[in-house]
C-alpha cells in the first residue's frame, strides 16, 4: 500500500516555513546548516502527521495513513530501503546522522490517533500525555539533532505550554471543536500556559545552547494563550530576548 506523496514540487525549507511558521522561524537561529535540515526534516514529519485527520473523511482513512508512517519508521530504522517520499527520505537522513529516538518518532504517530476523534480530552492528565508524545516529543527530538543528550525532561513543560496554547489557539481562530478539558476557562488556559514556561526555566538549563532554538518559540505561548496576534517583528524580539536571557 502507497500513499501518494503530499509534498508540492518545494523544498521541505520552504514547506515548513509555509506550514509552520513558528517554529521555522525559530530554526533560523540554528547556525549550522546541515543540523537545521535536519530538524526541518523532524517539522515537516510532524506537518504530515498534523494533517492527516483534518484530511481524511473517516478515521479509517486516518489510521490507515498512521500505518504508512509507522511503515516508514520501520524502514528507516531498520536495513531495508525507505520509501520515496520527500519527508521520509529526509527524516530518515536525519534518524541516521543523529541517532534520533525511534521510539519517539512511533510515539508521535501513535498520539495522533487521538486526532481522529475530536471529543476534548477529559483531564489535564489525558492532555498532557498527547502533548508530551506530539509536541513535547517534537521538540525533544529536535533538540537531540542539536546535541542534547537526554532532552525529554528538559523540553517537557516548554512543549506542554506550545501544546497548550496551540490547541486554544486553534479552536479560537478556526472555531474547530475544542481538545482541551471541558471544565477548562480561558483563565485556566492563561493559568497552565504561565505555570508551564515558569517551570519550563529550571528544566531548560539542562539543554545545551545549541538546542535552543528547537524550544523558543515556546516563548510566543503566553500570547497566543490570551488570544493575542504576534507581527513578524514582534516574534523576532521575543525569540532573541528568548535567547539571550535562556527563557521563555
Amino acid at each position: 500500500m502507497t500513499v501518494p506523496p503530499s509534498e508540492k514540487p518545494e523544498t521541505l525549507d520552504a514547506t515548513v516555513r509555509r506550514a509552520d511558521p513558528d517554529r521555522w522561524l525559530a530554526s533560523r537561529f540554528i547556525a549550522d546548516s546541515a543540523a537545521r535540515a535536519d530538524v526541518m526534516a523532524l517539522y515537516a514529519f510532524n506537518d504530515e502527521l498534523a494533517r492527516i485527520a483534518p484530511a481524511v473523511s473517516n478515521p479509517l482513512l486516518g489510521e490507515i495513513r498512521l500505518a504508512w508512517w509507522r511503515e516508514a519508521i520501520d524502514e528507516m530504522t531498520g536495513a531495508g530501503s525507505v520509501r520515496r517520499h520527500p519527508v521520509a527520505e529526509a527524516l530518515a537522513r536525519a534518524v541516521a546522522a543523529r541517532r534520533l529516538d525511534a521510539a519517539l518518532l512511533y510515539g508521535m504517530v501513535e498520539a495522533r490517533a487521538a486526532d481522529l476523534d475530536t471529543a476534548p480530552f477529559a483531564d489535564a492528565v489525558e492532555l498532557y500525555s498527547y502533548l508530551d508524545a506530539t509536541a513535547g516529543a517534537l521538540m525533544a527530538l529536535a533538540a537531540q539533532a542539536l546535541g542534547a543528550a537526554d532532552p525529554i525532561a528538559a523540553v517537557q513543560s516548554a512543549g506542554r505550554a506550545w501544546g497548550v496554547a496551540g490547541l486554544a489557539r486553534s479552536h479560537w481562530l478556526t472555531g474547530s471543536p475544542s481538545r482541551l478539558p471541558p471544565d477548562w476557562t480561558a483563565a485556566d488556559v492563561s493559568a497552565a500556559v504561565d505555570s508551564l514556561l515558569i517551570t519550563s526555566r529550571s528544566a531548560l538549563k539542562a539543554l545545551p545552547v545549541s538546542a535552543f532554538p528547537t524550544v523558543a518559540y515556546a516563548a510566543f505561548a503566553r500570547a497566543y494563550a490570551r488570544r493575542r496576534t504576534l507581527s513578524d517583528l514582534g516574534k523576532r524580539g521575543r525569540l532573541v530576548a528568548a535567547a539571550v536571557s535562556g527563557k521563555l
